[in-house]
């Protein structure tokens, strides 16, 4: 097949990462492969394989968007489009009616709609809800990235469920595996230190690592630990004058990016997911493959899924510091089984390509 593949661009993000995987496998099992963007930057370029071809529209925003791509769809005539994220999915399946190819598109939604745009403080962000119930269902078909996705989906749209497939994201790698074995130079992992709480993910609002922070400042006072938080965002400033208002300043590291987290996911104690909502959280599925204990709030949607109803971690409810910080001791004392191969398997890359390429398929 010619598969092309669109979003924003690929900086560093969950569902950026997806489609950079899918891009790779999809090349190295014989299809022709592009990646199309609106914005020609992103970290994630440097990891396509050299067999995918990156088409960049240089139209940045989604309006701007839609007569570029649809000539795009005019000339390269891919035999399947897959985009990511809500607002380039919209673009895609507007191109395509202007277009009037037959190229089949497929959308993957990678966060509960409701959920993300309730909040959304730009009035064009808040209508996103409406046009997804309105023109999702003019597309070939839509993937949810989990069960929580599917069912806001179908409240969304009204289609029957056998329009909206359920496919995990291919989380675990070769790669993945091979990163987490890297050596670590880290002087909170050395022999004899305090044990490491970890939590990776953009500083965002939707990550609630207030709540976190305040969990962890409870559990300290009962079991000496380190609380390191991989990623960047708008709120560092923020989250660091918590971290000095709850005197943690020895005891909490914010490095930003770090582009191996997995080296520090197979050494930590427990890895904690404290966010208000998730379509399918990447970070808490890497974190089990390198055997990490984790700790997550059984926020909509994904967590629940993953551990198996709390079969394989610890779930707290949204935003209770008390919950979550009782499951963070329970990590820290050992007390949380870590998941098994045969439960994994289902967010391989391979088994999860397999599924997309049956869909893009029809």
């Amino acid at each position: 097949m010619k598969i092309a593949l669109f979003t924003v661009s690929l900086e560093v993000g969950g569902a950026e990462r997806v489609l950079v995987t899918l891009a790779n496998r999809f090349a190295v099992l014989g299809h022709t492969v592009e990646v199309v963007l609106m914005k020609p930057e992103g970290e994630l370029r440097s990891e396509l394989c050299p067999e995918v071809r990156i088409v960049d529209l240089n139209t940045y925003r989604a309006l701007r968007t839609v007569v570029p791509l649809a000539r795009y769809l005019r000339r390269a005539r891919p035999d399947a489009l897959l985009s990511t994220l809500s607002q380039p999915n919209l673009v895609a399946i507007l191109a395509r009616r202007l277009a009037r190819t037959p190229t089949r598109i497929v959308v993957r939604e990678a966060s509960t709609p409701t959920r993300e745009f309730e909040q959304a403080v730009q009035s064009k962000d808040r209508i996103v809800p409406a046009l997804i119930a309105r023109l999702y269902r003019r597309a070939d078909a839509i993937v949810a990235v989990s069960h929580g996705v599917q069912r806001d989906l179908l409240r969304l749209t009204g289609l029957p469920a056998s329009r909206i497939p359920c496919i995990y994201n291919p989380v675990i790698t070769a790669q993945l595996r091979q990163l987490s074995e890297e050596s670590l130079q880290h002087p909170w992992f050395e022999a004899g230190a305090p044990p490491v709480v970890l939590a990776v993910g953009r500083l965002t609002a939707a990550k609630d690592y207030p709540t976190l922070l305040r969990a962890f400042a409870q559990a300290r006072q009962s079991h000496p630990a380190r609380l390191l938080i991989l990623g960047e965002g708008e709120l560092r400033a923020e989250l660091w004058r918590l971290v000095e208002a709850l005197h943690l300043t020895d005891a909490v590291a914010m490095p930003g990016y770090e582009p191996n987290p997995f080296a520090y996911m197979r050494r930590a104690r427990v890895f904690v997911l404290s966010s208000q909502y998730e379509g399918l959280p990447n970070a808490l599925i890497q974190a089990m493959a390198c055997g990490c204990p984790v700790v997550s709030t059984d926020c909509p949607s994904g967590p629940r899924e993953i551990l198996d109803g709390g079969r394989y971690g610890a779930l707290a409810p949204v935003g209770d510091v008390d919950a979550l910080a009782k499951a963070i001791l329970r990590g820290l004392a050992g007390d949380i089984p870590t998941a098994p191969d045969e439960w994994l398997q289902q967010f391989e890359e391979e088994h999860v390509a397999a599924q997309y390429l049956r869909v893009l398929e029809g």
